[in-house]
């Protein structure tokens, strides 16, 4: 299949999938052209079969601010006419299915217009092909739980959704959510996220462990990764860590950026714990790190999914969350890591005390943790849902 694949190039959870899917499907024998405004946060090159199609968008004096969803809506267009595009996979509802659409009416417009005017140049033969272009659209969470409930976006989000030709969500959660708030009566089907199990894998991380936790075994790393955005609660995470510290020895490594970040920096230095407290920004390779802790801490108030969580457990990482969203469709409570109820902080305290004091508990449930996500959540197993997906919508037109 010929594919175009939209998102966006910033860190966060839909980019990541996004980009992971379009190396999958490139390896696996498909064209695959990933579209967005910067190569993304996890973009690999040399993989044979992919390519990135940046979308410009220039300043233009007549609108106040650059004008993506025109330019994005131009990029697909141009894109499905050169190369024949057999789907154009949107991460997010809006811009990216609002600029499938938009795309999928104007090549349909062209190969009326040109059927109409009896021309049969290669130019008219691309731009019929174009028009089987079929539009598929994942929900990753805050497309529909932020932008969808806002009433500003939520009739364009709806419609969308609605015009695509194929809907996936990444969680049964999110998919009640969205037919619920949305009001929508339309199959959603639930694909959820993957890793690539072959990297992603416990190692022996002697030197980053030794540098965060020098003190040696009476000393715990605590891990939270994550966009520093408001529903990540990284001020909990801190103070989960400070509650923590009162029990046992541990240090904090906070890792990613994001709006939250500088106030939590300012909270940490004022209240004298900068020197077990490290933020260390965005990390390419995640793997060292989350192999080097003890604990994770994901206490959000709102996860359709939670691929910070899926990173962790196939690390072996033991992961402390709240029960919300998707999350308990990826752990297993008491099996496979903790959830505890969203404002119980003394809960989540105690689940990570508890891991840090047992190892033989901590050990156990991370071997549990990796074996689930290498069952159900690796590469292999979800990527060809998407193909299948992709088979039937095609077989639709």
């Amino acid at each position: 299949m010929n594919i175009g694949i939209v998102c966006y190039a910033s860190v966060g959870g839909s980019g990541v999938v996004a980009t992971e899917l379009a190396h999958a499907l490139a390896q696996r024998g498909h064209e695959v052209h990933l579209i967005s405004s910067d190569l993304p946060f996890r973009w690999r090159s040399g993989v044979r079969g992919l390519s990135f199609e940046r979308v410009e968008t220039p300043a233009y004096p007549l609108f106040r601010h650059p004008e993506y969803l025109l330019a994005l809506t131009n990029t697909i267009v141009r894109l499905a006419r050169r190369r024949s595009l057999d789907i154009v996979h949107a991460h997010y509802a809006v811009p990216h299915a609002t600029a499938a659409y938009l795309a999928h009416q104007i090549l349909s417009t062209s190969r009326r217009r040109h059927s109409e005017d009896g021309e049969a140049s290669l130019d008219a033969r691309l731009m019929e092909d174009a028009n089987g272009l079929r539009t598929v659209t994942t929900l990753h969470g805050t497309d529909i739980t932020l932008v969808g409930s806002d009433h500003s976006y939520r009739q364009v989000v709806a419609f969308s959704i609605e015009q695509s030709h194929g809907v996936t969500a990444v969680s049964e959660s999110l998919k009640r959510d969205t037919l619920k708030s949305l009001a929508l009566e339309r199959d959603v089907r639930v694909i959820p996220n993957f890793l690539d199990c072959g990297g992603y894998r416990r190692l022996t991380s002697p030197a980053l462990r030794e540098y965060f936790c020098p003190t040696g075994i009476d000393e715990a790393l605590v891990v939270h990764v994550s966009n520093f955005r408001p529903v990540k609660r990284v001020r909990v995470v801190f103070e989960i860590f400070r509650r923590i510290r009162a029990e046992v020895g541990a240090r904090l490594v906070m890792i990613g950026d994001g709006p939250d970040r500088a106030d939590l920096e300012r909270e940490v230095a004022d209240g004298g714990f900068s020197d077990v407290v490290d933020f260390v920004g965005e990390q390419p390779d995640l793997v060292p790190w989350l192999s080097a802790a003890d604990v994770f801490l994901l206490p959000s108030s709102q996860e359709s999914f939670g691929m910070a969580a899926l990173e962790a457990m196939a690390c072996e990482l033991p992961v402390v969350a709240s029960r919300i969203g998707g999350l308990p469709e990826v752990i297993e409570d008491g099996v496979t890591g903790y959830l505890c109820e969203l404002d119980d902080i003394g809960a989540m305290t105690q689940r990570a005390v508890a891991l840090i004091k047992e190892p033989a508990l901590r050990d156990r449930i991370g071997r549990a943790a990796a074996e689930h996500v290498r069952t159900h959540f690796c590469e292999e197993i979800v990527v060809p849902q998407y193909e299948r997906f992709y088979e039937e919508v095609i077989k639709k037109r």
